[in-house]
């Protein structure tokens, strides 16, 4: 038997072949591995004849950021969040903004070492209300987010998911049972971009969003980024947002954010401003009651309103809170109606701060 490293940790979602080869059940890619091969994400590999995480503890760096970064608008407005993530992905985006730890295959990316204990205490002394899986996506490294989590709850600190939601049915419901928030990256509305762009598919997504609004307590909110001539259509928006409003309702609030060129597409120019408001007002035409750009300065777009009366809520520029009408009880201090999301008494004052943490301080 190879002697295991230890960031190395077996996995159960997987099942052998008849040819030989063990296949990975937990994202709809299905990879199938003979012995030593890794699969797509580069984190999961067939090691004595079973599937293994090799990155377990192990991360890219943790930084302390606003909760509104993820973006996340409607859960602890204001409140700092510790965001972590590891290496590799299970998607290929040709677009991605992280492209040097979503496709990293350089281990010495994995700098920063951290059991969950340790995760949780730095949450808990430096003051963040939640943790977040986020720069690469948590779903690839699910035992060692779910563990995080369950140490994090333990200390009355909550967990943040930033996801594309690309994993199967059986882990997805283990995964989401310890996540509070979510924010899932529904990157278009055709199977062409997922299947071109991406190299992945739509569908998936599609049931993982489902499944949080009709199975799970999860609050959770979607971003699209907004690609020139990609995915930015009138009628692709109009699709996508009526989609949203009959599937999930109309309180998911809903992200429209700015491309800049990067990664394997280079090609394309940054994202106007004016897309993003189109983008906008498409939505709350078709019921989305709390649509928001981002990645640009955009006080208007990126604050929310109570969809009743219209009276501003939270006001937020870039990142740092200003007004703010909410009752305790997180209700509209006008007319009454409540905001539907996860809300303290008063909101945080984190600002826009982005800290870098070593772990080692706290171990």
């Amino acid at each position: 038997m190879t002697a295991a490293a230890p960031s190395t940790v077996p996995t159960k979602y997987w099942h052998a072949l008849d040819d030989g080869r063990v296949q990975c059940d937990l994202c709809p890619r299905f990879c199938q591995l003979h012995e030593g091969q890794r699969g797509f994400c580069f984190v999961r590999a067939r090691q004595d004849d079973e599937i293994v995480l090799t990155t377990y503890g192990r991360s890219s760096g943790f930084c302390i950021d606003p909760i509104e970064k993820k973006p996340l608008n409607h859960f602890l407005p204001g409140t700092p969040v510790l965001s972590f993530g590891t290496a590799g992905c299970n998607l290929g985006c040709r677009f991605c903004q992280n492209w040097d730890i979503s496709k990293s295959r350089e281990t010495d990316t994995l700098a920063d070492q951290a059991d969950p204990a340790t995760i949780a205490r730095a949450a808990k002394r430096l003051g963040c209300r939640s943790v977040a899986f986020t720069y690469n996506d948590p779903v690839i490294f699910m035992e060692y987010a779910i563990d995080v989590a369950i140490a994090c709850h333990e200390v009355g600190v909550k967990t943040v998911a930033v996801t594309a939601g690309e994993i199967c049915e059986e882990p997805r419901a283990e995964f989401f049972e310890h996540v509070d928030a979510a924010n899932v990256d529904l990157k278009a509305f055709t199977e062409r971009f997922y299947r071109d762009v991406c190299a992945s598919h739509l569908q998936p997504v599609l049931d993982t969003l489902v499944y949080l609004k009709r199975e799970t307590d999860v609050w959770f909110e979607l971003t699209t980024l907004l690609i020139p001539g990609e995915n930015d259509s009138d009628a692709e928006l109009h699709a996508m947002t009526e989609w949203v409003v009959e599937h999930l309702g109309h309180d998911v609030p809903m992200h429209f954010t700015a491309f800049h060129p990067d990664f394997r597409m280079r090609d394309k120019p940054r994202t106007p401003p004016e897309t993003l408001a189109r983008a906008r007002d498409i939505a709350r035409e078709n019921g989305v009651r709390h649509a928001y750009t981002g990645n640009v300065h955009d006080t208007a777009g990126s604050s929310t309103y109570c969809h009743m009366c219209g009276k501003r809520l939270i006001e937020r520029d870039w990142y740092v809170l200003g007004e703010w009408n909410l009752t305790e009880t997180a209700c509209c201090n006008l007319c009454g109606i409540e905001l539907p999301g996860v809300f303290e008494p008063l909101p945080g004052d984190w600002g826009a701060q982005r800290l870098p943490v070593r772990l080692r301080d706290f171990a």
